[in-house]
């Protein structure tokens, strides 16, 4: 680990502050930031630690969404029972996340922030069609994600939290690598009034994305069998020691009309 300077802001202004002014890292878990330093592939001038600022963790419900605080717990988002009655899906996928540390330890804010292409909450933003709210702007999900550990957060801007619409029907479906359990792929269904949205992670080469003609079966026809011929090309898909391209263009299907019948 480089050497680096470290602070603990007591406000979202005073981090906001420290970031802009310095080569700098926010810290919230660390589940993805600790190691990648500790193996010398992240050398940030500073560290500016979340964990002593106020407010930036919860889950609220009014007005048909839902609030989670960039700082909840992924332990906190499967175990709130406001989530769990507003939008099961998303307090279902966080349970699945990791194994217990890393549950107790890692945040919301922190994972969609990184955007690893094997995440799951990216899929649970994108197929909600999620508002990241940032200490500067709200962003789109849609507008978010914009690549491989990429996104359009801007040096020194932080998540304070993620607004998600509640829909009608939701479900997220994933095939798990069986040591880290993050998705080999992973599928989110959404249903709202302004029709589905069906979000993929694991398996695309640039991260999350949506796969329209399942949107528009779907729209059509809520269910497992309106999907069951499409089929989603490999090119462009990731190819690991995991799964090659071919076999997650399969599972991608396979877990599509699980999540739907999961939402049903």
């Amino acid at each position: 680990m480089y050497p680096f300077t470290y602070h603990r802001p007591d406000s979202v202004s005073a981090a906001g502050h420290i970031a802009g002014d310095a080569e700098a890292k926010f810290l919230a878990g660390g589940m993805t930031l600790l190691p990648t330093m500790k193996q010398r592939l992240a050398a940030p001038g500073a560290i500016v630690d979340l964990n002593g600022v106020p407010g930036l963790a919860g889950v609220s419900v009014a007005d048909g969404k839902v609030t989670i605080g960039a700082m909840t717990r992924h332990a906190d988002v499967h175990t709130s029972d406001a989530l769990r009655k507003a939008i099961p899906a998303l307090a279902d996928l966080a349970g699945w996340i990791g194994d217990p540390m890393v549950r107790h330890r890692g945040t919301i804010g922190g994972s969609v922030a990184n955007n690893d292409p094997a995440a799951d909450y990216p899929a649970a933003c994108l197929a909600l069609g999620a508002t990241i709210v940032t200490d500067r702007r709200e962003i789109a999900a849609e507008n978010f994600f914009t690549g491989l550990f990429d996104t359009a957060l801007e040096p020194g801007e932080m998540i304070t939290q993620i607004v998600f619409p509640v829909p009608q029907k939701a479900a997220y479906q994933k095939f798990r690598n069986p040591a880290s359990r993050y998705a080999i792929v992973g599928v989110f269904v959404a249903q709202a009034a302004a029709g589905v949205r069906v979000a993929v992670t694991g398996a695309g080469e640039t991260g999350v994305f949506r796969v329209k003609a399942f949107e528009e079966a779907l729209g059509k026809d809520f269910s497992a069998k309106a999907i069951e011929g499409i089929v989603v090309a490999a090119a462009g898909l990731n190819s690991d020691i995991h799964a090659d391209a071919v076999y997650r263009a399969h599972l991608i299907n396979v877990m599509a009309r699980r999540a739907v019948d999961a939402a049903r």
